[in-house]
This record gives structure tokens, sequence and C-alpha cells, in this order.
């Protein structure tokens, strides 16, 4: 028996939502599902604008089309609302910096770019890729060069996503295919150079050709990724023969130091002895033309003398005579007095002359230059006297030739 039929007692008549006797704490049966959720369904369908089903045992029927009519409006909402959590849920943001790669069923439909973009949920899977990012990646390997010897590099690449597409879709793993490449790349062209150029001046141009390679193996793959740059950051000599390789680029760097030193001294000393050979042509050929102009101006002087010695011999004899005697005394200490009227008399200060004599000619033993321009040494006062004496007799003869010669003239006349 129900809880609510009639005719019950007072003890059955109990209300399952706690409205009875006790407030519902007796000894009552679970509640009726049925009955609760006929009462769901009428408000339900008063919201949605339904029919109300009748309580009576009459109204059977139409309580049956009630619910039928409420669950079907259930159902509508839920179906609303998952509507509407799957539309919304399809709605999705792609950065500046990114790109989305949108499969539809799994296979590749588009790429979409930077914005607010909407997909169908379920139905398409949207991935996104960084594409402005530049990424980095250091390798270091033992390799063997072309000249059979081992050589120790590090190298990094740095590079971003140039092809989402193709990043996401054409290779299983990008990055180590990145690394392969890189490492085949290496490894070819450490093998086609010489250590040395390894070692030294040649890194700069391994990593260009290192970069060129390295593209071409991405692009034949799809792998999707552009090579920014690569540098070889370092290259050594295995760890134990370190030690010789250092040695072998020291002794290398002083050879280049010094011949740079030689050819900074060639670059001094040359210049300087071509100055100094310009210098002495210029003073030879200066001295060239001041002995050549000497030269033409004797030879004009003589030509000149000679017109006036042909008008007048005797004057410009005498004149000759006179400047050539004034230029020669002009250089003694000896005075001569002309007298009037009486014989003429020279004066030789004995005392200048040896002073002048011995400071001419007096000179170190080892010198070479004590001698005259005769050839005589002048060092005693003995030698001094000798010489006045000689002088003097010189100028009483040529005295009295000339007295002789003007009686002659004289009587003549």
């Amino acid at each position: 028996m129900a809880w609510n039929e009639p005719g019950g007692n007072k003890d059955n008549n109990r209300d399952p939502w706690g409205s009875g006797n006790n407030g519902g704490r007796g000894d009552q049966g679970p509640p009726d599902l049925d009955e609760a959720l006929k009462k769901f369904n009428d408000r339900l369908s008063g919201i949605l604008g339904g029919k109300k089903g009748g309580t009576g045992g009459g109204g059977g029927g139409g309580g049956n089309n009630g619910s039928g009519a409420a669950s079907f409006g259930l159902l509508g909402v839920i179906l609303v609302i998952a509507a509407s959590v799957w539309a919304v849920s399809g709605f999705y943001r792609v950065d500046q910096a990114e790109r989305a790669v949108v499969l539809r069923f799994g296979e590749y439909y588009e790429t979409v770019g930077a914005g607010l973009n909407w997909n169908p949920s379920m139905i398409d899977t949207v991935s996104t890729v960084n594409v402005a990012k530049v990424r980095s990646m250091s390798r270091r390997a033992l390799m063997l060069t072309e000249d059979e010897n081992i050589v120790q590099v590090n190298l990094s690449v740095q590079y971003r996503v140039s092809n989402p597409r193709d990043f996401l879709l054409n290779v299983r793993s990008p990055e180590q295919s990145l690394e392969n490449a890189t490492e085949s790349a290496l490894r070819h062209e450490v093998g086609s150079s010489e250590m040395t150029d390894i070692l030294t001046e040649g890194r700069e141009a391994l990593a260009q050709r290192v970069r060129a390679r390295l593209q071409q193996y991405l692009d034949r793959y799809g792998v999707g990724l552009e090579v920014r740059s690569v540098n070889v950051e370092s290259t050594s000599a295995p760890d134990e023969v370190q030690a010789a390789f250092d040695d072998v680029i020291k002794a290398r760097e002083d050879e280049q130091r010094v011949k740079n030193q030689a050819e900074a001294y060639s670059n001094g000393v040359i210049p300087e002895a071509r100055g100094k050979a310009q210098r002495i042509i210029e003073e030879a050929n200066g001295y060239k033309e001041e002995v050549v102009a000497r030269a033409e101006g004797e030879a004009d002087r003589f030509l000149k003398l000679l017109a006036e010695y042909d008008k007048a011999p005797e004057v410009t004899r005498e004149r000759l005579y006179l400047q050539t005697m004034e230029e020669v005394m002009a250089k003694s200490s000896k005075v001569l007095v002309d007298v009037d009227g009486g014989n003429n008399m020279m004066y030789l200060p004995l005392d200048r002359l040896g002073q002048n004599s011995a400071r001419s000619f007096s000179a170190p033993a080892n010198s070479g230059s004590s001698g005259n321009r005769y050839g005589a040494n002048v060092t005693t006062d003995t030698e001094v006297d000798d010489l006045a004496d000689r002088v003097l007799e010189r100028l009483r003869e040529r005295q009295q030739q000339q007295q002789n010669a003007n009686t002659t003239r004289r009587e003549g006349r």
C-alpha cells in the first residue's frame, strides 16, 4: 500500500519529504521516485509552456503524455547545452609569432595565421608552432681531416621553423634529423680540409661551407627548418697532443713575427738609402752646374780682359800686376813702405810671422798635416830667420831690377 493511499491509517499517512508526524523521522519506507519525477516534469513543462499531467486515477493517460513531453524537452535542453559547449570549445587564439596547422580527420587541411580562429572540436586537430623563435643546438665531435689528423670541433647551429606543415607532418623528429644532418655536413667539410686551415684562419670559411651544406640536407629531407647561422666556436687537437700542437702554433707565430720585423726594417732602410742616393745625385748635379758656371764665367772674364789688353797692353799689364800683388799682400803679414825719392823699405814683423808660422805648422805628430804647401817644416827660430833673410834678398833683387828698368826707360826717352 502506498503511503498516501485512501483509507490508510494515521500511522501510514507519512510524508516522504519529511512533512508528516515526527518530522518524517518515524518508521517510513523509501520515497516514491515516480511521483517525484512526475512533479519535476510538471514544473519543467510549466517553464517550457507544456501542460501539467493530472493527479487523479482518470488522468493516467494524460500523465504519461506529459511525462513523454517533459522527457523530450529535457533532452532538447541537454542537446542545446552540449551544442553550446561544443561550439565554444572550438574557438582558439594564435599568437603573432605562431602558426596553427589544422588537421581534419587526421589529414592536413590548412595553416592558420595569427588571430582568433574557430574549428570544430573532435573533427579538427589544431597544433601551433612558434615560427619566430630562434633555437640553438650545439655539437662536439672528433673528426678526421684530409691529411689524416684528428681534430676536435665545437659547433653551434641557430635555426628556426620556416614551414610549420613540414615541421609537424613530414618528419617524426625534426630536431633529431637536424642533429644528424649537422654532423654529416660537418664531417664532410672537415674531411675535405687540412688540419692547419681548421685550427687557424680557416674556421670562418668552414662555418660557411657547413651552413650551406646543412641547408641543402634539410631542404632535401623536407624538415621545414631554416638555418640562420653556424658558428665554429673552437677547434683544437685532441687533449693527448694539445701541448705539441700549442708549441707548433707558437713557433709559427714567432716565424710570422720575425718576418714582420724584417719587412718593417726593410721598409725603413730602403727608402732611407734611396733618399741618400738621391741627395748625392742632387749634390753632384749642383756641383756640376757650379763648376760649369764658374768656368764659363772665368772664360767670359778672360775674353773681356783680352779685349782690353789688345787695346792697351801696358796699362792692362800694370793693372793686372797691381791687382795680383794686392791679393797676395792682403794675406801676408809683411808691410811694404814706399818712400818718395828713396829706396823702398820693407818691414817684416818677425814676431807675428813666427807666431803665425808656428800656429800654422804646429800639429800632432800623428796627424800627418804638419808640412806647409812647400813641403818644409818651420819649427825653430833659426829656420824663421833663414826664411826672412831669403825673402829680403828676393825683394832686394826685384827692387834692383825695377830700378834698372826705370833707368833704361829714362835713357830711352
